[in-house]
């Protein structure tokens, strides 16, 4: 194994709350020290990256992505979201179990896990709560357990049945598994398309009501605490659901939440159109975001914002922003969902939900958190780092950069502008609603395993 020299950064480590300029030493896998470059042992010849000016970070942990593989390899592969995920500065992806057939048995977990052997950074897999992911029986999770999937999820589905829901839990704890719920009562929802409110009356489409997402927030807030399983609701997206999750983790119930940044950056105002969205909702992005470069435009009806949960109103949005700042929303993650451009070519009533988001959220969440000063760096890099590692209990020290922990690294530059092209990337599909948005902040380096699985200047070349 080689050595590698990652010098003169500004290493942030969350887990061991540690922000300091130093220089990090990856050797064999492993992290091997931390400190000044002179002190480290580094001899000439050994591979060095300059990090001056640039954030050295635990490897990025993204614990809820699609990858459609098996089934659906037409929208992508293992190997294409893998590339994806490099590109957008994450060495761990965890794949969510809606898949052709779904993951619900030993075997297709340990397909996907030799597919993963030749990815370009680490892919975890979560299994199926119930058969079929269709809610009526439970899944082998013992079997699952054993296979070694790092959590449990109907993601894509909820189960609706409590009781079912409960037996689930009871059998998730006793293999140690922690259970991610895609929050969803069907009999609220039923075929919502968009968010109930202002704009669904306007436009003339089908609502999705809040109480969809806070009835089942509610009910797994009941079960966790019944059961002592530890419930994380997956990408939400109503003040209510934050406002349920924030009373339950005060009283000590092991429930938690994660937000996605197409949540808390965007309104259902964008589906009325590029001017709807800029003149109310979107006027402090264009204000902090674009300052006179001219905004991006796209029209109305447009299926690359339509997405479940749904884009929300603006009061919604602040309150994922108050829930990420206070802590009650501890991670960060995509819900990246790939589609082929045919699929989303047609009315708005039949597009499937789901938008790529890999390679746009860290810059998205370092634009609405970091640099407005809502949170401190350390913190935002928490949320993808030892949060999400320490739910999912992943092995090898990844999430840190303790010596002796994986040598997975993420380098960011922080301050680094550059315009979303949905075109230039490593994923099938282009499903992406931020396409001419400009950034500031990005991954120049994936490490893995100290290995460099992805660089800026190699994808530039």
């Amino acid at each position: 194994m080689s050595s590698l020299l990652l010098a003169n950064g500004r290493v942030i480590d969350p887990s061991a709350s540690m922000d300091q300029v130093a220089s990090v030493l990856l050797k064999d896998g492993l992290v091997a020290a931390i400190g000044d470059e002179s002190l480290l042992g580094a001899h000439d010849g050994i591979d060095r990256i300059d990090c001056t000016g640039k954030v050295i970070s635990p490897g990025l942990i993204d614990l809820h992505v699609h990858l459609r593989e098996p089934g659906q390899t037409d929208k992508e592969n293992i190997a294409t979201g893998a590339r994806a995920a490099a590109r957008g500065g994450f060495t761990t992806i965890v794949c969510m179990p809606n898949t052709q057939p779904s993951i619900d048995n030993a075997s297709t977990v340990a397909l996907i896990q030799e597919k993963a052997r030749e990815a370009a950074v680490r892919v975890e897999v979560t299994g199926a709560l119930s058969k079929g992911i269709a809610g009526e029986e439970l899944a082998p999770i013992g079997s699952l357990a054993r296979a070694g999937v790092v959590a449990l999820t109907d993601d894509g589905h909820c189960i609706q049945n409590n009781d079912l829901m409960r037996r689930a839990l009871e059998y998730a704890r006793q293999f140690g598994l922690p259970v991610m719920d895609h929050c969803q009562d069907y009999g609220l929802v039923t075929d919502g398309v968009m968010h109930e409110g202002h704009w669904s009356l306007v436009l003339g489409l089908r609502g999705w009501p809040s109480a969809g997402e806070e009835m089942i927030v509610a009910r797994n807030i009941l079960l966790a605490e019944q059961t002592g399983t530890p419930v994380h609701c997956q990408h939400l997206s109503a003040a209510g659901s934050i406002r349920l999750l924030r009373e339950a983790r005060r009283r000590g119930v092991p429930i938690s939440g994660e937000a996605c940044p197409h949540h808390f950056v965007l309104t259902d105002a964008a589906i009325a159109g590029g001017d709807e969205f800029w003149k109310d909702d979107g006027a402090d992005l264009a204000r902090r975001w674009f300052n006179g470069c001219g905004l991006p435009t796209w029209s109305s009806y447009h299926t690359h914002w339509k997405m479940n949960p749904p884009l929300r109103s603006a009061a919604d949005r602040e309150a994922i922003l108050e829930g990420l700042v206070d802590g009650t929303l501890g991670i960060i993650a995509s819900d990246h969902a790939p589609h082929t451009e045919a699929e989303k070519e047609v009315e708005f009533d039949f597009a499937p939900f789901g938008i790529v988001g890999l390679e746009t959220e860290l810059a998205l969440s370092l634009m609405q958190l970091h640099h407005p000063g809502r949170l401190p760096l350390p913190a935002v890099l928490a949320k993808f780092t030892c949060n999400p590692a320490r739910l999912l209990r992943l092995d090898g020290g990844r999430g840190t950069l303790t010596p002796g922990a994986m040598a997975d690294v993420t380098i960011i530059d922080p301050d680094l502008e550059w315009t979303c092209d949905r075109h230039a990337t490593a994923s099938k599909s282009r499903n992406n609603p931020f396409h001419g948005w400009k950034f500031k902040g990005r991954a120049t380096h994936a490490i893995v395993g100290g290995r460099i699985a992805w660089s800026l200047a190699e994808d530039r070349a």
